[in-house]
This record gives C-alpha cells, structure tokens and sequence, in this order.
C-alpha cells in the first residue's frame, strides 16, 4: 500500500500558478502510475491529469489541457502538478492517486491508492 500526502493547495488568486506535490510513502512509487482528480462541491470527481510509471506518457482532462502538468521525481518519491492560469472553476480539493504498475488511466476506480486531499480556492 502507498500512502500519499499532498500539499501546496491554498487561496489563489485567478490567473495565479500554484504548484501541488504528492509525497508517496512507498518504495514502489517508481512503478506506480500517478494520477491527480479533483472534486468540487456538487460535482462529480474529475480527472485531471496522470503520467505512466515509467514517466514517459501523460494524460489530461480537456478542462486543464493546456495548463496543467504533471511531472514526477522518482528519487524523490514525489508527484507534481503544476497549474497555471487558474480559473474559479478549478476551485475543488486535489487527490493524488497511485496505481501499481498500471497502464494511464482517467478512471478513478483504477487507482488502488489515495491521498488526503488538498483544498485549492481560486478567487476572481
């Protein structure tokens, strides 16, 4: 099992470009896909963005493609989001997720392991 704690989420003004990182606990981090989703009040968790174990592949959701990316340090054990150009509609608490030698994947069911969660606030 991995355990994930995310941090860097906060007010951000709109336009702003906040960075979140996922620290993983385990040594098998380096064969894990990661994934970001996010989910804001009254919506349905959304995926935003997943790079493959191996880092040589990455996906994203339409919503963020474009301004979002992932980015991993193995040696660090650690995941990254970078998010430029916020909006208020990215306003939603980031989860970071593994998945044990898996293909990229946006399904949420996929990812086996999950963080806490970190709140980001966009304000206009």
């Amino acid at each position: 099992q991995v355990q994930l704690v995310e941090s860097g989420g906060g007010l951000v003004q709109a336009a702003g470009s906040p960075r979140l990182s996922c620290a993983a606990s385990a040594r098998t981090f380096s064969s894990s896909t990661m994934g970001w989703f996010r989910h804001a009040p009254g919506k349905e968790r959304e995926f935003v963005a997943a790079m493959h174990w191996s880092g040589g592949s990455t996906d994203y959701g339409n919503s963020v493609k474009g301004r979002f990316t992932i980015s991993r340090d193995n040696a660090k054990n650690t995941v990254y989001l970078q998010m430029n150009d916020l909006r208020p509609e990215d306003t939603a608490v980031y989860y970071c997720a593994a998945r044990s030698l898996g293909l990229l994947s946006q399904n949420a069911k996929n990812y086996g392991d999950w963080g806490q969660g970190t709140q980001v606030t966009v304000s206009s």
